[in-house]
């Protein structure tokens, strides 16, 4: 064997391993980016829950009353076990004299969570000012507030991160804003709007949003 054909044997085998090293390569590189993948869901659902878990811990802290701005999407997936939890919260707190007020913007289909959350004792509102629209936060006896971050803003983003802040000034401008949002509407008369702005009937509404029409009707009548 010539020195010619012994290079030629030994690029070539290098050729080899050099393919080889490239495919191991790619195909580490994809399940490095499928892990960064995993890793950033897994981060997203924990900061949302840590989200849900300091609205409910600073919830049954309260004494007097609850203030919150909410987004009112229906719950779906992981949402439905933490809207529960809200919800036997609400119950609770509202049994023990608690005042509880949410405003919620003026979508039809918020319409569902607000009548979960009336049938729960608190008092439900809708608006279409600014300010329902932009900022997600609930008001602990003007003491604490949470307030819940999207990730892309708009109001039909689900929040996916929030901030537990201690301070009593905080928490007088953003309740001093709740009261001043306009053009507010209660959970029966904004039934009685969409009705009116839709031709739709009571049992159409509750059957469009899965409502219990006997239970929404004493509601609206109420």
């Amino acid at each position: 064997m010539t020195m010619e054909t012994g290079l030629l044997i030994l690029e070539s085998v290098l050729l080899v391993v050099t393919i080889i090293l490239l495919v191991y390569s790619i195909r580490e590189g994809k399940q490095r980016d499928k892990l960064l993948m995993e890793i950033g869901r897994a981060t997203k659902i924990l900061t949302r829950q840590e989200y849900f878990l300091s609205v409910l811990d600073s919830m049954l802290n309260a004494k007097e009353e609850i203030v919150g701005c909410i987004t009112g999407r229906i719950p779906a997936g992981n949402d439905k076990q933490m809207t529960r939890d809200i919800i036997a919260t609400l119950e609770s707190l509202t049994k023990k004299g608690v005042r509880i007020r949410y405003l919620l913007p003026k979508f039809p289909d918020r319409l569902y969570l607000g009548y979960l959350y009336t049938k729960a004792g608190a008092e439900i509102f809708y608006s279409s000012c600014l300010m329902v629209h932009n900022m997600r936060f609930i008001i602990v006896d003007e003491k604490i507030v949470v307030i819940g971050i999207p990730e892309i803003i708009g109001e039909t983003e689900a929040t996916k991160k929030g901030y537990r802040i201690p301070s009593e000034g905080l928490a007088m401008v953003l309740g001093n804003y709740f009261d001043t949002c306009e053009r507010q509407t209660s959970f029966p008369d904004y039934i009685k709007e969409v009705m009116h702005q839709t031709g739709a009937t009571l049992q159409q509404l509750a059957q469009e949003y899965k409502i219990d029409e006997e239970a929404l009707k004493k509601l609206v009548e109420k």
